[in-house]
């Protein structure tokens, strides 16, 4: 077999003949053995007991195993970390000490004992008990493990659609995590059903099936105990077996086919937010004072936008100053702010379908469900499951589910950064009419200025948690405050010069038109503009003129990238200089080519220069 001489196939193949011929082995002696124990008295009583004790304890283990691997995974303190720590001890300790240990505990003569009458020990309860303690570390670390590997924005998402943290742990974190619970279930319930150490000490009658099992050996000898180990494998089997079923779903909750409604109409308040966070060594301090209904935050990566978000939701705790209309939602409970989230990534419930998900949210309604998954495009796809749909399907199916729960606030966390081009640019078109149509506020975070400019009134660009500069679109997009604004804001065209007049700057040799009259002549200064604002034209042997409106600067194009219906046109200026001028007029222009730019005065934008070491300069126009 080809690879069949890989080490990693070597190694596999010697742990399997190491674990496999042994019990081969025994399945040729029991079959060849005349002899085997079926028939001693005690044997069956013993199997039932270690198997309805086994049972027992791990429905003890499971109600109050997995809550608590769900709070050890969920918490960071030194608590949780110490008790995390404590329930692994048993694992560390041999059986029979862990017997000893809980003969300090439940033995007759401790309080409890004396309690419960001395029926603690040599009893089916002290059978119970010694399985419970060796066997709980065993379901509480897998479910742990896989609770950690949840999507913190699944919970986030269901505490926005009104459900609280018991509903969540239910509805959500226990069926995501259903296969690593039910692997952990299995291991507790095995090592239940084969503890012999703890049992011997706490409870050595009635008999289990190990204590059975070593009485045999011990006092009539090999042949007798064939009996017990064949049925111990034979419900080894059958457990692993059993827990490799799935058991058959429902059938998807699909809204039944009813008159779609009509969402209720918000009134269209405006919203403010003041916003002061440490989260660890980072500060968030943002300030929307201007009452607004679309808001745009702008920033590169690790700005501080999704802690805005998760600080609006109420997802970071109570104390953000966030207001709709005259509203206070700053301390308002997460489930009843009537604000909608849609979480980077898609944050979808992968064991629900289409219909579940918009039905999800409190006070959610087939009516309601069955208008957007209309409105949205979603028809045909009720009953399809997160992982059959497109990431654009996606997308939408997160967009309804936030609507579904009639929000007056929609606060979207980059929604459209991992869509392609088409699919992005259909979503926003999508997203401004839902803006339009259903009075709906929305705080918008991205890194895409075009997203923040066709979503948003208001723009407020960040950086390092603060604002940079915040106001109209309009305004930021055509006058930003300073160089860094400019670069987040696309503005690509950034250049340093010296005023040599009040009216005009130096750059590149050449003579930029400009209203310069705050600096005085020397002053190393920044300037900007942006590519669609200017023009080429032929050269006409003018190196610049008295049009005090207009500079014309001559370059010689040194690349052309065809854009769509656009085209952009690198332009060298002097010896070291750059401009990028954006056409769309293609294919007038080609590489070597001579021409002259023409930069209309008011749309250059200038700032002094930050001297080394400073932060971002104030801008001057």
């Amino acid at each position: 077999m080809r690879g069949v001489r890989s080490p990693l196939r070597l190694l596999s193949a010697l742990i399997v003949v190491y674990l496999g011929a042994p019990l081969l082995a025994f399945v040729l002696r029991l079959a060849s053995a005349s002899r085997r124990g079926f028939h001693q008295p005690g044997l069956w009583p013993a199997l039932s007991l270690s198997l309805s004790s086994a049972t027992i304890s791990l429905v003890l283990i499971t109600l109050v195993g997995v809550p608590l691997a769900f709070v050890l995974a969920r918490s960071t303190s030194r608590t949780a970390k110490a008790i995390g720590v404590l329930v692994q001890i048993p694992l560390a300790l041999p059986p029979l000490m862990s017997g000893i240990v809980l003969i300090y505990l439940v033995g007759p003569y401790t309080v409890l004992g004396r309690l419960f009458h001395r029926q603690l020990t040599n009893s089916r309860v002290g059978v119970i008990l010694a399985m419970t303690f060796v066997a709980a570390p065993f379901l509480i670390v897998a479910a742990r493990s896989v609770f950690e590997t949840i999507d913190q924005g699944l919970l986030d998402v269901a505490q926005t659609l009104g459900h609280g943290e018991v509903s969540r742990f239910v509805r959500v974190a226990v069926p995501v995590a259903g296969r690593g619970i039910r692997a952990g279930m299995l291991l507790a319930w095995l090592r239940a059903f084969g503890e012999y150490g703890a049992v011997v000490v706490l409870a050595y009658n009635p008999t289990s099936l190990p204590v059975y099992t070593y009485n045999q050996f011990s006092g009539v000898g090999l042949p007798t105990t064939l009996a017990p180990t064949a049925l111990a494998l034979g419900v080894a089997a059958v457990a692993i077996a059993l827990s490799r079923v799935r058991l058959r779903r429902r059938g998807p909750r699909v809204a039944p086919a009813v008159q779609p409604g009509t969402p209720p109409l918000t009134a269209g308040e405006p919203l403010r937010f003041d916003v002061d966070r440490r989260l660890g060594t980072f500060h968030l301090r943002l300030v929307q004072d201007t009452p607004v209904r679309h808001v745009a935050v702008l920033g590169p990566s690790g700005a501080g936008k999704s802690a805005l978000v998760r600080s609006l939701a109420g997802l970071a705790g109570p104390g953000v100053g966030f207001w709709y209309g005259e509203r206070d939602l700053g301390d308002v409970p997460v489930a009843d702010r009537r604000v909608g989230y849609v979480a980077q990534g898609f944050s979808l419930f992968p064991h629900l379908t289409v219909d579940e998900q918009l039905l999800f949210a409190r006070g959610a309604t087939p009516a309601l469900a069955a208008y957007w998954r209309g409105r949205l495009g979603l028809d045909g796809l009720a009953a399809s499951y997160p992982r059959q749909l497109s990431g654009g399907q996606r997308q939408r199916v997160a967009l309804a589910q936030a609507l579904c729960a009639s929000p007056e606030v929609l606060l979207l966390d980059e929604p459209f950064s991992a869509l392609d081009v088409p699919v992005r640019h259909e979503l926003r078109r999508l997203l401004r009419q839902l803006q339009h149509e259903t009075g709906v506020a929305t705080v918008l975070v991205t890194h895409d200025p075009e997203e923040a400019g066709l979503l948003a009134e208001h723009v407020l660009v960040v950086s390092g948690g603060r604002a940079l500069q915040s106001g109209p679109s309009r305004e930021v997009f055509a006058h930003p405050v300073s160089p860094e604004v400019a670069r987040l804001v696309g503005i690509v065209n950034l250049a340093p010069a010296e005023v040599v007049a009040p009216d005009a700057i130096s750059w590149g040799g050449a003579l930029v038109r400009v209203d310069a009259s705050t600096f005085a002549p020397g002053t190393r200064v920044s300037w900007s503009v942006r590519p669609e604002r200017v023009s080429l034209a032929r050269p006409s042997g003018e190196t610049g003129t008295d049009d005090r409106e207009v500079s014309r600067v001559p370059g010689t194009v040194v690349d052309v990238a065809f854009v769509g219906v656009a085209s952009d046109y690198l332009v060298a200026v002097g010896r070291s200089q750059e401009i990028q001028v954006r056409s769309s007029d293609p294919g007038s222009w080609s590489v070597g080519d001579s021409c002259t730019l023409v930069i209309p005065a008011r749309d250059v934008t200038l700032w002094a220069s930050a001297p080394a070491g400073a932060g971002a300069s104030e801008g001057v126009r």
